[in-house]
């Protein structure tokens, strides 16, 4: 047997409830702002500054300039710290790790969760 309790007036708005639809009023964040500058620099668009005040106006604004951020050749290859892990699981199991890993960094990741020892 299950009881509910009955509270009238809960998702009342006198009581302090708030409709779904309230737009956030949380300012961005230091680091969110700084990333933003960061983008902008890197892609030569204007930072809106009205989006300063508003943390989910700059993170949409972030998202949007992210996709537009240019890639450099060596942006699929895996990281050092990526290899590192790798080749020391490597070590562990005695495997190699296949050539075509260390050109992509999706193989790698894979290889690593694949031999990963547990």
């Amino acid at each position: 047997m299950s009881y509910h309790s009955y509270q009238p007036g809960l998702f009342d708005p006198a009581q302090g409830a708030l409709p779904i639809d309230v737009p956030d009023t949380t300012p961005a964040t230091e680091k969110q702002i700084a990333f933003a500058h960061s983008l902008a620099a890197k892609t030569g668009t204007k930072l809106p500054t009205h989006l300063l005040r508003n943390k989910t106006g700059l993170s949409v604004w972030i998202d949007q300039t992210k996709a537009a951020v240019p890639t450099s050749r060596f942006s699929n290859y895996p990281s050092a710290k990526q290899v590192q892990f790798a080749e020391r699981i490597a070590r562990l199991k005695r495997r190699d790790i296949p050539a075509e890993c260390f050109k992509d960094k999706v193989m790698m990741s894979r290889w690593i969760d694949g031999n990963k020892p547990r």
